[in-house]
């Protein structure tokens, strides 16, 4: 008797733990998501403020548009993946654009804002999910974790093309975690540097493989649409959504 008692004890620790292990892991989970939302809701204030000024330091030399679909890339049909791990080998440039001595100002453009060493090319909100984030230039490790990004293909925000964004689908609701809760008439509004705020109407939804990268060299005729990327809750396959400027279809 005393040894099953034994085994029971033994037994009732190690549900004790889990459980305490458990919970221990949701809560830091939830204080974690709740630092990123907080610190990225700072980010766009600043953000805000910054597009109330008219003039932007920029490096000389710098294209205007950056994000502009390159001939050579048009045509690619490399996935989002290879294209997030290129991104980033290529993160360190990042950090020395933002401490170029070697820049010059242009009329009209407000001050660049920095969100964790990555610059700040716009903000989303879609009203139905309450996702509120900053977007930023970059779709590496790092800025993933705090925020979404600009895949660099296709016009820029706000631009007639297509934009596309990418966002971690996380367990604790944070980013394009609910995307798969969106439906065709969904609004996603999207502001750019220059402040100009434009709502999107969400007109397409489906799942499709990681390779699929047909959608990001797709012709909207002339308008400004995105499609936003985000994994499926296994992470095998892929949740897309097509929006298109509000009254242009």
């Amino acid at each position: 008797m005393s040894k099953f008692s034994n085994i029971l004890t033994m037994i009732l620790v190690v549900l004790i733990v889990a459980i305490i292990g458990v919970v221990g892991y949701f809560a830091y989970d939830t204080l974690n998501a709740k630092k990123v939302e907080s610190n990225a809701l700072s980010a766009i204030d600043e953000f805000e403020k910054a597009t109330k000024q008219v003039k932007r330091k920029v490096p000389k030399n710098e294209d205007s548009n950056n994000n502009t679909v390159d001939e050579n890339q048009s045509g690619s049909s490399s996935s989002l993946d290879e294209l997030v791990n290129k991104m980033e080998n290529e993160s360190n440039t990042v950090s020395e654009e933002t401490t170029d001595p070697n820049t010059e100002t242009e009329d009209g453009e407000p001050e660049p804002v920095y969100y964790e060493g990555y610059e700040v090319k716009g903000t989303i909100e879609i009203p139905a999910t309450k996702v509120n984030y900053p977007i930023l230039n970059a779709i590496t490790k790092k800025s993933l974790e705090v925020a979404i990004g600009l895949v660099p293909y296709g016009p820029g925000i706000n631009k007639e093309g297509n934009t596309i964004l990418y966002g971690h689908n996380f367990r604790n609701g944070t980013f394009f975690s609910n995307n798969k809760k969106l439906k065709n008439g969904d609004e996603i509004i999207i502001t750019d540097q220059r402040g100009e705020k434009v709502t999107y109407i969400i007109y397409n939804i489906y799942q499709t493989t990681s390779n699929d990268a047909e959608y990001m060299t797709r012709d909207t005729q002339g308008r400004r649409e995105i499609s936003l990327q985000t994994c499926t809750d296994d992470s095998k396959d892929r949740l897309i959504i097509w929006a298109a400027e509000k009254g242009s279809m």
